[in-house]
């Protein structure tokens, strides 16, 4: 009935390999040895006459063919797990809702210091939805088909994605409470008399020259590549640092961070939202996005961090 089809252990060899980028690492995920994902790769490259895949340094790269046929592969085998979910459902609980499994990559800092302390309110709301949370932590450019959902910086420009900017965001400067306590009468002038924190990504001087500071750049102390990192030494009370609002805003309404002044820049990076046209589990991912842009709605709206007072409160650290 079927008289194209490799065996399903090449099928799932060659999903697992484009995926990771690895035959070693297919082969750890299947419980194969090296060879046999390298056999199982070879068998179909003779039955299709087609090269799947090529050698880069370390890396085992899909060709444009090995790269859709996998992709294929990957839906064929969501929509059979889904299926049999879905039979399993029906079997157990007389036909009760199936759960869809969802499986996003986020960026490390918007996924700890914003998605993951919502994520509760999102199973509440979509109790058939099961999420898998992956972490992105490169800035290099991630693998579109490798999940179901993507927040990168990023945008991906592949045919056959949707790709959606998340939100128009701005950079603020903040830190404890305690640090701006220390400067009698503290105003955005007495920055000098603070440390700042740098991050490896973003410059302090576009936020001083906004700020009407002379531009200078701190050449001493940590340099964090992690964002999220650079927040814990903030809420440690080791710096200054420049961050983008969204990810401070429970922070600062709950008084464990303060802004420095009013200042706002452009970020040097968005975040971006993408996900496959005609994706099997669309209805899911339209459910997620939507949940996100309400989230985003109802927490403190742009422009309108909350403004700590001198009295009785935070310190406040305006101009």
């Amino acid at each position: 009935m079927f008289p194209h089809l490799p065996p399903l252990q090449s099928l799932r060899a060659l999903e697992a390999a484009a995926r990771h980028r690895s035959f070693t690492r297919a082969a750890d995920e299947l419980n194969l040895t090296h060879s046999a994902v390298s056999h199982h790769m070879r068998s179909l490259e003779r039955q299709l006459g087609t090269t799947l895949f090529r050698r880069v340094g370390a890396r085992m790269i899909p060709t444009s063919v090995g790269a859709r046929l996998a992709e294929r592969v990957r839906i064929g085998m969501s929509e059979l797990d889904e299926a049999m979910t879905e039979a399993r459902a029906g079997t157990a609980s007389g036909g009760a809702p199936a759960i869809v499994r969802l499986e996003i990559s986020v960026m490390t800092d918007l996924a700890a210091q914003w998605l993951i302390p919502r994520l509760g309110r999102f199973s509440e709301r979509q109790p058939n939805i099961d999420l898998v949370v992956r972490i992105h932590a490169d800035i290099a450019a991630p693998d579109p088909y490798s999940v179901d959902v993507g927040i990168w910086h990023q945008r991906v420009e592949a045919t056959g994605f949707v790709t959606r900017k998340l939100l128009d965001d701005d950079v603020i400067a903040v830190c404890h409470p305690d640090l701006i306590a220390r400067v009698p009468g503290f105003t955005v002038a007495d920055m000098h008399k603070l440390p700042m924190l740098r991050f490896a990504y973003r410059s302090w001087r576009d936020w001083q020259v906004a700020a009407g500071l002379p531009p200078h750049e701190p050449t001493r102390g940590p340099i964090f590549d992690d964002s999220g990192l650079l927040l814990r030494a903030a809420m440690a009370g080791q710096g200054v640092a420049t961050t983008r609002s969204l990810l401070v805003r429970d922070a600062l309404a709950s008084g464990e961070l303060v802004q420095i002044g009013d200042v706002r820049i452009a970020p040097s990076l968005e975040y971006h939202v993408s996900w496959r046209e005609n994706h099997p589990r669309e209805h899911a991912i339209h459910a997620f996005w939507q949940w996100m842009q309400d989230e985003i709605a109802a927490t403190t709206p742009l422009g309108a961090c909350p403004a700590p007072h001198r009295d009785g409160g935070t310190p406040t650290a305006q101009a």
